[in-house]
């Protein structure tokens, strides 16, 4: 136990939660919007779904804002949905660890991430939320798996702006990370040392062919995976691997140097884990240029992965580490199996010294996965059966929220103080 006031610090293993919180609101021809909140009725059922978190016996719940509803035009904010939300998270004293950015922006921004005002813009919003709700709300998350983002909206051409190749990555990085650095920058001067910063990225592994003929590619894979919190951490010089490429892909000096001058760390840093798909298999002689349009195979890493990644992100960035999303899609006996371990790999590694502060299953409730946006079937045939409660359609458009084993089980792994490390209350 330390003598800090930071949660981090108080030696304990903290459980928490998460509800799926994607938006992606710009569509065409061919494409819907989503709005996972919509998706999963959470807009109607905030109040009951809070609970679920709280009587699961998380201590926070990992919870975004809807940007593009919060921002409806340049300088106005309509707070009144997000003011019941926080009331709530205040009614049932559960630590809000808040997404602002968890994809998508607001409709009004032209070129989305791409536009020039894009940093400046986020940057306003999130201050505009910290002078708000900063009584209430002090632990945040500036962007949620900014890689992905760079991916999906700067290499795949999958989501606005749909930017590809190195161009696109350098554009995409480059926004987002100069709108991560002056987001943090701007919470802090609101907060001071009350606000505490939770960075969080998805992991990326890679497995099969990787010292053959993808060994080049994979080499660069595995530096590209740390990219935007490598910048806007400040450790984007000469001898980064990857500078080269962002060079090439439109950065110039003072860009870098601007990264490199004022850098913005992370209280912890939080890594994302699905053992089902968070390794990707390389093949000789097959080549995919990855993402849900050309995807390559996966393979289930297990805990071996889970344990490489979060003591990875512990030695990259010196900085305490937390899983903050976890969960497999399958029957709910599986579910339970990969809490039970996940969490005695955790609790193992915690007792090697390593500092793994947080452990969060994703999500609450069940979501719906990204393919609906390219699809015209209805959500049902997207639902990705992961959360400790399981959707079921009610017959009238809503969704009933049904308990699984995977919520006893998460509660009677929560509130083990003596094995989580936590004084009795």
């Amino acid at each position: 136990m330390t003598t800090s006031d930071r949660w981090y610090d108080d030696g304990a293993l903290h459980f928490g939660l998460g509800i799926e919180d994607t938006f992606v609101p710009q569509h065409g021809p061919g494409e819907r919007a989503i709005d996972e909140y919509e998706l999963t009725d959470h807009y109607r059922r905030y109040h009951e779904d809070l609970g679920l978190a709280a009587g699961a016996g998380a201590t926070f719940l990992r919870w975004g804002v809807p940007w593009y509803r919060v921002h409806p035009e340049p300088g106005r904010f309509d707070w009144d949905w997000v003011d019941r939300v926080v009331a709530r998270f205040a009614e049932l004293g559960l630590r809000p660890v808040v997404d602002l950015l968890h994809y998508g922006t607001p409709l009004w921004l032209e070129r989305q991430f791409a536009h020039p005002d894009y940093p400046k813009v986020v940057a306003e919003y999130a201050v505009a939320f910290a002078e708000r709700y900063g009584d209430l709300v002090t632990d945040y998350t500036p962007v949620n798996e900014p890689m992905i983002h760079a991916l999906f909206c700067g290499v795949y051409g999958y989501w606005p702006p749909y930017l590809t190749g190195d161009t696109g990555l350098t554009t995409m990085a480059t926004a987002l990370g100069e709108g991560f650095v002056r987001t943090q920058q701007g919470i802090t001067d609101v907060l001071g040392r009350r606000a505490t910063f939770v960075h969080v990225d998805a992991s990326m592994r890679y497995a099969g062919d990787v010292d053959g003929e993808h060994r080049a590619q994979v080499a660069r894979l595995r530096e590209q995976a740390y990219l935007v919190e490598d910048l806007v951490t400040g450790r984007v010089d000469d001898a980064h691997p990857l500078v080269g490429v962002l060079r090439a892909g439109g950065a110039d000096d003072a860009t870098l140097a601007w990264f490199a001058e004022q850098p913005v760390l992370p209280d912890v840093m939080g890594v994302n884990y699905y053992p089902r798909i968070s390794t990707e298999v390389f093949e000789e002689g097959v080549h995919h240029g990855g993402g849900f349009a050309d995807p390559r195979p996966t393979l289930d890493a297990g805990t071996g992965g889970l344990v490489e990644v979060l003591t990875a992100a512990e030695d990259r960035y010196g900085v305490p580490v937390m899983l903050t999303e976890t969960a497999v899609t399958a029957p709910a006996a599986d579910r339970v199996a990969w809490l039970h371990e996940s969490v005695a790999a955790i609790r193992t590694l915690r007792a090697l010294g390593r500092r793994v502060v947080g452990y969060t299953w994703w999500p609450v409730f069940d979501m719906y996965e990204w393919t609906y946006r390219h699809s015209t079937a209805p959500r049902a045939d997207h639902l990705l059966t992961m959360g400790l409660w399981d959707l079921v359609e009610d017959g009238t458009g809503g969704l009933d929220r049904r308990r699984t084993p995977v919520a006893d089980t998460f509660r009677a792994l929560a509130t083990d103080d003596a094995a989580n490390g936590r004084a009795p209350a």
